[in-house]
């Protein structure tokens, strides 16, 4: 699992969680740094991102990544109820969103049924 997050806190609270329940976990502040650990680590089948990362956000993250890996599934985190991902209140189709701050329990019972559901 990768989780990408500009904010420190947030972003050691995402992985220590994630670790606690057994995934291996691979970390990055920005998208450069992300795309260049998804090129590396193949094992990686999910990708955790903000929405609102400084220069390449987290939209563009995800497609990006899907480019190098198109089975990656994608769960985005955001404090904002609007963003680049939400248009008159619906998420774009395909999209998972978890809006911050979320707990533990959230986060897993989120990831759970991302990584249950079938690929398209």
């Amino acid at each position: 699992m990768l989780v990408v997050e500009d904010e420190t806190d947030v972003r050691s609270y995402s992985a220590n969680c994630l670790s606690e329940l057994g995934f291996i976990v691979f970390v990055a502040a920005e998208g450069k740094t992300a795309l260049g650990i998804l090129a590396e680590q193949p094992q990686i089948g999910l990708l955790l991102t903000d929405v609102g990362l400084p220069g390449m956000n987290g939209r563009e993250l995800a497609e990006q990544a899907r480019q190098l890996r198109p089975e990656l599934r994608v769960l985005f985190t955001s404090g904002y109820e609007r963003n680049a991902i939400v248009h008159q209140g619906r998420l774009d189709a395909g999209v998972e969103l978890l809006t911050k701050p979320f707990t533990r329990t959230q986060l897993a019972d989120r990831i759970r049924r991302l990584l249950d559901r079938s690929l398209p």
